[in-house]
């Protein structure tokens, strides 16, 4: 017995040698192949039929798209499938309609949106005097008492009065031959423009009374641009046109005028230019302000061209003319006089109205104020001043229209609604450039009040 045991131990000996030299897995010599070797056959016997059925579920997915996209007999399923699908989407859209509610786009998106329509169907009109027709002036202003300053040319006075009595209150010396009271661009000051002495007295409109002298040569008129930036001093003995710093007064280029007579001026819309009448040569001259040159100019109908003012719209310019009796339209572009509309004898002054519809037109020896209408350039009214009417300034609620009478050293009120003369106010020798302040606008142009 021992013996067949030995030998089948030696036996099982050999064959376990023989495996190990084969690469096969150890065998148990109770139980045969180890349990671990089992295992992973069997594993792997289901991982083989788990393939195999893999196999099959592909292979019929691609028999089956075949069939369906190439066979007459399948192409009628898809068709049978696709009405399936679609007919309840169909029954849906028979049914009754309900609103389409869009989403709220952010308020941000709606306000841009809005702006986009207005301006492209109801885009307002320019209006370059829009700010002067409130009847309120600049909250710095506030406070102001309402005056109304006058030149008297001759006397070398300046005579001030309240506006609520038609009473002068004040009356001061200042230099020779005082033409303009001019407002400062930002409205903080006034100036006086001496021309024989050549200087600019500096008034304080809350006291009404002179601060201080600036050097000017012969400064018949001044102006500013609209930007502020630059001082335009007329010096029409010279028939030269000064540009300055607003700051310190220096020098900054002059323009000569070839054409005698230089005194007044306008502004375009962007002040890129502005237009300046020769009184005594029929000539409106064309200038750059960036360039400080004469860059065109234009005869005017008949001569004596004189004050000149910008239309509401910025299209184009207004120039009185003593010469030919009326307002002469001249078109910036093409430096050409487009229109004229006869006013009277001497036609010399011009104011836009409050509501910026029409344009008053001083007839100075004919004793009369002619009322444009800007829209149609027809005289809708004549008032009777008598005397001799020059320049204009309006009340700050546009309801008086202040006029200075050049020749008989006078002022005339009139009720802007009726025409009526209200007052005639006697006060020096030649009152011309009559300014009335403070008043309404962003900033002033200068002259004796021209405001945007």
């Amino acid at each position: 017995m021992r013996e067949l045991e030995s030998q089948q131990e030696k036996h099982w000996e050999e064959r376990e040698h023989i495996r190990e030299e084969l690469g096969a897995e150890p065998v148990d010599a109770e139980y045969g192949p180890s349990k671990k070797g089992s295992h992973d056959k069997r594993k792997e016997g289901g991982n083989r039929k788990r393939r195999r059925l893999l196999f099959l579920l592909l292979a019929g997915m691609v028999a089956a798209f075949l069939f369906l996209t190439y066979s007459p007999t399948g192409n009628e399923w898809l068709v049978r499938l696709a009405e399936a699908t679609v007919q309840p989407a169909e029954e849906e859209q028979a049914a009754p309609e309900t609103p389409v509610v869009e989403e709220p786009q952010p308020v941000e998106e709606e306000q841009e949106a809005a702006a986009s329509e207005i301006s492209a169907t109801e885009e307002e009109p320019v209006n370059v005097y829009a700010a002067t027709m409130t009847t309120q002036v600049k909250d710095s202003l506030a406070d102001l008492p309402e005056r109304v300053y006058v030149p008297n040319i001759i006397d070398g006075t300046v005579s001030i009065i309240d506006p609520k009595t038609f009473e002068i209150i004040d009356s001061y010396p200042v230099e020779q031959l005082p033409f303009h009271v001019t407002p400062s661009w930002d409205m903080t000051q006034l100036y006086v423009g001496n021309e024989e002495s050549s200087t600019l007295t500096v008034v304080d409109p809350r006291t009404g009374r002179p601060s201080g002298t600036i050097e000017a040569s012969f400064p018949y008129n001044l102006y500013y641009t609209p930007d502020g930036s630059k001082a335009i001093v007329v010096a029409e003995r010279l028939q030269t046109i000064g540009i300055r710093d607003t700051e310190t007064w220096e020098l900054l280029g002059s323009v000569y005028i070839p054409w005698p007579g230089v005194d007044h001026l306008d502004f375009s819309a962007d002040g890129s230019y502005f237009l300046a009448s020769s009184e005594w040569s029929g000539v409106v001259s064309k200038v750059d302000v960036n360039k400080m040159e004469l860059v065109d100019y234009v005869e005017v109908t008949g001569a004596l061209p004189v004050d000149v003012k910008l239309s509401p719209d910025g299209e184009v310019f207004y120039v009185a003319n003593q010469g030919s009796m009326g307002v002469s339209v001249i078109d910036p572009d093409t430096m050409e006089e487009i229109d004229f509309v006869p006013t009277g004898e001497g036609a010399h002054g011009l104011q836009i109205s409050k509501d910026t519809k029409s344009m008053y037109v001083s007839n100075r020896m004919e004793g009369t104020i002619s009322v444009m209408d800007l829209a149609t350039r027809e005289i809708t009214d004549t008032w009777v001043t008598g005397g001799t009417p020059d320049m204009f300034q309006l009340s700050t609620d546009g309801r008086q229209l202040w006029v200075s009478g050049r020749y008989d050293g006078a002022v005339y009120v009139l009720d802007t609604e009726t025409g009526e003369l209200l007052a005639t106010i006697y006060t020096g020798i030649q009152p011309h450039g009559i300014a009335y302040f403070p008043n309404a606008g962003r900033f002033s142009l200068g002259h004796n009040g021209v405001y945007r």
